[in-house]
């Protein structure tokens, strides 16, 4: 009997522990709710409604003037002079400018043949071009099989440089400055840019050009991205989506009317003496590109964007590769607004209608708020309100206004409109890295400067075999993402407090989006490269 209540006396004890722990954080609950919870997030409802609205009067304003240049506005060819350059029989060749095209690569293994190729396929007189393989990789192997692939291609007639350092200082930005002091450059008048895995088409260079040729106030011409793998996972199509509206729109709407837009560093061509009057390449941010851009801006110089104009290119397919890029597009362009603010406001050369739509529109709400507000809003600041009932949002900013960015972001891509939920729920994810990366920018923080080359794929996959994939599918421990489970375990905790004690149906979305964290944490996205 004694032993029967010794065994019954630990369960006792301890469910007695635990009730009055449970009884004092409800009573320290209780105690800070209303004199420090319930201000605080009210405020904090304030200020994402605020950001929000901010978010969808750009979107708004975007869309009215992608109508308005689709119905009324004219294409950069009748905008700008557009001719096509035509054979001289006195100067021949010397009518047409020396162009540089430029390929920077990093172990660039499955891709470079890819790139190599369509540049060396560039229609142009081959005395007017001069392909220059900026190659930075570490690994001995690789940087073998790039300068045979240019000693291939030079044996062919082309004019191709292999070019390489000793150091990897401002990684694609030291490598491009780099390839633009040797001595052959001086006799070219435009540059060409082109990422490892990027395919130019060969009338890339005869329809581009002529911009630059007869518009000597242009600095850049612009084409957009065509995506060979958007088909290849779920992943892919969802950024497909993010970057078709990226194109479509903010691209378009910036070339139409402020002659100002972000260069996408890939896919470009740029006058040189408009680069190096700018200041040539920086290293100072992850996004040379960007910079660069602004401060051609400030000079005065404008840009052309071609919509009709493609590249092909590969998507990051892996979700380890897609979180690094995302991180660099985020940290990098909030770590720039920081930098040159200043520099902006103070410039004597452009507008003050363009500088505030440099500082307020380009930077501020589409690199800052936007990155912010889905994060700390949809994913933070709604489910706290489950738990606090006394603070409400309103169905505009809840519902109304998201629905309609939504909606407005999905019409760039129409063959996936039937993914418009998963894009939501995915970009809702991603918003924690990007919303991590945009602070982190901002307050120059530790991984401020982390540069990590996207990874292509090109075949690799095709020449693994199923055995080796199913084995390292087992090791589930690698693709474990612990920001995603532990947000998904909140959501999912506030869902289910919602479906129990709310009376707002939160709990649906709320659950939905739980399940995409947790899918993501766990690493079901994308696809998985075998180690091995």
């Amino acid at each position: 009997m004694d032993r029967v209540a010794s065994s019954g006396l630990i369960p006792e004890t301890f469910q007695g522990a635990r009730d009055d722990m449970t009884e004092q954080l409800g009573l320290i609950w209780e105690q800070i709710r209303a004199p420090i919870i319930v201000p605080l997030l009210k405020f904090a409802v304030v200020i994402c409604l605020a950001m929000s609205v901010m978010l969808f009067v750009e979107r708004v304003y975007m869309a009215v003037v992608i109508v308005l240049v689709k119905l009324f506005g004219k294409r950069p060819e009748k905008k700008y002079k557009w001719e096509p350059i035509r054979d001289d029989i006195e100067l021949g060749n010397s009518a047409y400018p020396m162009v540089l095209v430029q390929i920077p690569m990093y172990n660039e293994k499955e891709v470079y043949q890819l790139s190599i190729g369509a540049a060396c396929g560039l229609s142009w007189p081959s005395d007017r071009i001069i392909i220059q393989v900026l190659d930075d990789s570490t690994d001995p192997t690789i940087k073998d099989l790039v300068m045979m692939e240019c000693q291939r291609w030079a044996s062919k007639g082309i004019n191709i440089k292999y070019e390489v350092r000793d150091n990897r200082n401002g990684y694609k930005a030291g490598a491009l400055k780099e390839g633009m002091k040797r001595n052959y450059v001086k006799d070219c008048d435009y540059v060409a840019i082109f990422d490892a895995d990027f395919q130019p088409e060969p009338d890339y260079l005869w329809r581009s050009i002529p911009f630059l040729m007869h518009n000597p106030e242009v600095a850049l011409v612009q084409a957009r991205w065509k995506f060979v793998n958007a088909d290849e996972c779920l992943m892919t199509r969802m950024q497909e989506m993010s970057l078709d509206y990226h194109f479509t729109v903010e691209q378009e709407v910036g070339s139409s009317t402020y002659a100002f837009f972000g260069f996408n560093g890939t896919a470009g061509v740029w006058r040189i003496h408009a680069l190096n009057e700018a200041g040539g390449w920086k290293d100072r941010t992850t996004v040379e590109d960007m910079d660069l851009a602004v401060r051609a801006s400030l000079k005065g110089w404008k840009f052309v964007f071609i919509g009709d104009l493609s590249v092909k290119n590969e998507l990051p397919s892996t979700f380890k590769a897609y979180r690094y890029q995302q991180h660099r597009w985020s940290c990098g362009p909030a770590n720039l607004f920081r930098k040159m603010v200043m520099e902006i406001i103070r410039n004597k050369k452009v507008t003050a209608w363009k500088k505030f739509h440099v500082i307020y529109a380009f930077f501020f709400v589409r690199k800052i708020v936007a990155h912010i507000v889905t994060f700390t809003f949809y994913c933070f600041i709604i489910p706290l309100t489950v738990l606090v009932p006394e603070v409400t949002i309103p169905k505009w900013g809840a519902v109304y206004i998201p629905s309609i960015i939504t909606l407005l972001n999905a019409v760039s891509t129409p063959r996936s409109l039937h993914l418009l939920v998963f894009w939501i729920l995915f970009e809702n994810v991603m918003s924690l890295h990007r919303t991590k990366g945009t602070i982190i920018g901002l307050l120059e923080a530790g991984r401020v400067n982390e540069w990590v080359v996207t990874e292509k794929l090109g075949d690799a996959l095709k020449h693994k075999s199923g055995k080796q994939v199913k084995k390292s599918r087992s090791r589930i421990g690698e693709r474990l993402h612990v920001l995603e489970l532990a947000t998904g375990v909140f959501l999912f905790f506030c869902a289910s407090y919602d479906l129990a004690f709310g009376k707002n149906h939160f709990y649906i979305y709320l659950y939905l989006q739980a399940a995409a964290f947790f899918v993501m944490g766990f690493g079901y996205i994308g696809t998985f490269v075998p180690t091995s």
